[in-house]
């Protein structure tokens, strides 16, 4: 049950410096994300498919009932929050080139760092 909210944490969790004068769209496609839970009772680790289009993140692969919303600056910030049932997370962090990383936090429950890598370019483009 927690691990779409991991998911929103980990996603909103990015956090890698990059160049302000990026385009809107450079990170569009899919990503790779994984979430390692560092402290509370949520699962030690969790792993996502996520797809950014023009700088709205879309959840690809997770657990049923998972709702994600969040966004991806042009300079790579990014902001996310997740939700499943009565459980809700955030996260925050940044894109950069291929690859992020940012930390992530379901309410008290638990919380933890999250990476990311780049999948595929081109699908989250061409929705």
């Amino acid at each position: 049950m927690l691990k779409p909210i991991a998911l929103a944490a980990l996603a909103a969790g990015l956090s890698m410096p990059i160049c302000a004068s990026a385009e809107p769209g450079t990170h569009n496609g899919r990503w790779s994300v994984e979430l390692v839970t560092e402290s509370g009772l949520c699962n030690a680790r969790y792993s996502y498919a996520l797809a950014i289009r023009e700088g709205q993140l879309q959840l690809v692969s997770g657990s049923a009932g998972a709702r994600v919303s969040g966004h991806v600056g042009a300079d790579g910030v990014v902001g996310l929050s997740v939700s499943n049932g009565t459980a809700s997370g955030t996260g925050t962090g940044r894109l950069q080139a291929g690859t992020g990383a940012g930390t992530w936090k379901v309410s008290s429950l638990c919380s933890g760092r999250w990476t990311a890598r780049r999948s595929d370019t081109r699908t989250a483009q061409a929705e």
